[in-house]
């Protein structure tokens, strides 16, 4: 089920004038969509039916019914202790940083869950599968999972690269061709290096698959299909936690997607890649 208040508070900083009444009531008010027509709602927040509908396209429902129905069983369903930060203030115990720390992980893996279009996802795979070679961009954090990534896809034989020096990242990205795919990873979407590669990438006719938080960014502009994965953290940080968990979760999701395409093939593949740890310690 599409988590209407997800979807609302990561579209919110994007929304027009005219949708911000609109936005703020259900966030406000999530209780009473389910109990208000299109014309109350309209009323109660000073906006047009014409808006609402479109808000509601905009965040991925069919209409008004569809989004008081998802709304309905997210009331439902809601744990109270996803209200629970990561804010510490050097009195915490380890306990509640071990709970908080945890917390936060999972949360975010069901969030992204549940503004995962598979439609995008079936695209992105449709690129890697076909591509000649697999382009890897991310720094810092993001580059932790670029790595993750390289490692898997070696195993299903898929040629890609993947560079910790940024000046390497550019000489790939201005090599690259309209046959490759390149996946950047920057949950920000504004770092500065990483879209120099981006625009690079462009350049050449490079698909790009983004990999980034749920809001529009130049990264997002730019990439031919976005993977995106729930805001959860401030991009002033104490480092990436959530975010890079849920970044590894989306790279889990298209490595194992493309494995799906061809089992068989892929079998016999890791069979004959599996290292032999018992040899290799002689």
């Amino acid at each position: 089920m599409k988590s209407v208040l997800i979807r609302a508070k990561q579209y919110k900083s994007a929304a027009s004038g005219a949708e911000q009444g609109a936005l703020n009531y259900i966030l406000d008010h999530p209780e009473e969509i389910p109990q208000l027509n299109i014309k109350q709602l309209s009323e109660a927040s000073y906006s047009s039916a014409s808006t609402i509908v479109r808000l509601c396209h905009k965040l991925g429902f069919e209409g008004y019914r569809d989004l008081q129905k998802s709304i309905l069983y997210e009331m439902a369903v809601r744990d109270q202790g996803r209200t629970r930060d990561l804010n510490l203030d050097g009195s915490s115990r380890l306990s509640d940083v071990i709970e908080r720390v945890t917390y936060r992980n999972i949360a975010s893996l069901e969030d992204s869950v549940k503004i995962v279009d598979e439609g995008d996802i079936e695209k992105a795979v449709d690129y890697i599968c076909a591509a000649d070679s697999v382009l890897l961009f991310g720094l810092g954090a993001s580059l932790l999972v670029a790595q993750d990534a390289y490692l898997k896809f070696l195993r299903i034989d898929k040629p890609c690269s993947c560079c910790e020096d940024i000046h390497s990242q550019y000489i790939i990205a201005k090599n690259a061709k309209p046959t490759d795919v390149a996946i950047v990873i920057s949950y920000s979407g504004c770092t500065q290096e990483i879209l120099q590669c981006a625009e690079y990438l462009k350049a050449q006719g490079t698909p790009i698959i983004a990999i980034t938080r749920f809001e529009s960014s130049p990264l997002s502009q730019m990439a031919t299909c976005c993977l995106y994965v729930v805001g959860t953290e401030p991009l002033y940080r104490y480092g990436a936690m959530s975010s890079r968990i849920s970044q590894l979760n989306m790279i889990d999701i298209l490595y194992t997607a493309c494995v799906n395409r061809n089992i068989p093939q892929n079998t016999r593949l890791f069979s004959h890649n599996r290292i032999d740890k018992s040899e290799n310690s002689r």
